[in-house]
């Protein structure tokens, strides 16, 4: 009796270490994108295909004949491009454009708009209402978001037509990788299957890299920023190269494996409150490393975080105690 709730306090604590690796991630491409002439692009094009090797290398070694099983069942193959292409990698790329747009706050701010999403769904599929405490697990985790990623200064919030919709967009694309694989889990294991998701929206990545170093040798669309030729085909000396590496292996590949393995043990909705930690952890590592001000409303999105763990956890232990009564 007493595996499941050790299983669970380790997807818990698997799902917290993922996003905090997330966070960590956002500083170190902060810093990529500060010091040099770099896309996003590029970045997202190399983290999710360096990933899949390692993902793919290390499941081949560890559960010899399970890639070749699951590349040969096509409906498999075909929620794999799914979530690949339509979670990973949407996730990826609608958050940029929706900065482009908007700025960094907002974008953040929508893109958490997931978790409602999920909850909905959840609750949708399941016939039932909101447990109190995923309710308010929402509602401090997305008060959590919205201080931290506005400083407070809720006036900072700018929201055009078309950011929203690419905000929306994000926001649907991260409740779908989060809540669209869980069969594909529980049949093959989260880590093939997150390897070969990433495989395939790496595919989609590079797809786009080419198709942008051909407007951009064409001259047709904006030369600057993400879409310069430079950006898109950036040199780097030793520390960009390394940056560009603990991105892929700690902030992609580990953080990836870590929460997604979190949420096939804890649940979608769960797994996307405990995700909220991100924004939390790249505010702190920015503080810690680049110097960035931690003020009083990140203080405090700290707090409301750490009451959403506290909701995820007491909730869990509140039904676990119901069943056992």
């Amino acid at each position: 009796m007493q595996e499941k709730p050790q299983r669970f306090a380790q997807g818990v604590i698997a799902a917290l270490l993922g996003a905090t690796l997330w966070g960590f991630s956002g500083s170190c491409a902060e810093f990529l994108l500060s010091s040099y002439e770099i896309s996003s692009i590029f970045i997202t094009m190399v983290r999710m295909l360096g990933a899949s090797v390692l993902f793919i290398g290390y499941t081949m070694i560890t559960q010899r004949g399970v890639i070749r099983r699951i590349l040969s069942d096509k409906r498999t193959v075909g929620s794999l491009l799914v979530f690949g292409c339509i979670g990973l990698y949407l996730d990826q790329i609608t958050y940029v454009i929706a900065i482009g747009y908007t700025n960094a706050g907002t974008a953040t701010v929508l893109a958490n708009v997931g978790l409602i999403l999920i909850m909905l769904v959840t609750c949708f599929t399941a016939r039932r209402l909101p447990y109190a405490g995923e309710f308010l697990g929402v509602i401090c985790a997305f008060a959590a978001v919205m201080l931290i990623a506005t400083k407070g200064d809720f006036g900072t919030l700018n929201l055009p037509a078309e950011g929203l919709f690419w905000g929306m967009m994000n926001a649907a694309s991260l409740a779908l990788y989060v809540m669209q694989p869980r069969k594909l889990f529980a049949q093959w294991g989260s880590l093939p299957i997150t390897g070969l998701g990433m495989l395939f929206g790496g595919f989609a990545a590079m797809a786009v890299w080419v198709m942008s170093i051909v407007l951009a040798v064409l001259g047709i669309g904006p030369q600057t920023g993400d879409m310069a030729l430079g950006a898109l085909m950036p040199v780097l000396d030793a520390n960009g190269i390394g940056m560009l590496v603990v991105i892929v292996v700690i902030g992609t590949f580990a953080a990836f494996g870590l929460y997604l393995h979190g949420v096939s043990v804890v649940g979608s909705m769960r797994g996307g409150l405990l995700g909220a930690i991100e924004p939390v952890s790249a505010t702190l590592f920015s503080a810690l490393w680049l110097g960035t001000a931690f003020t009083g409303a990140d203080w405090v999105g700290l707090v409301l975080m750490v009451i959403t763990i506290f909701l995820v956890t007491i909730q869990r232990g509140m039904k676990t105690a119901a069943a056992q009564g």
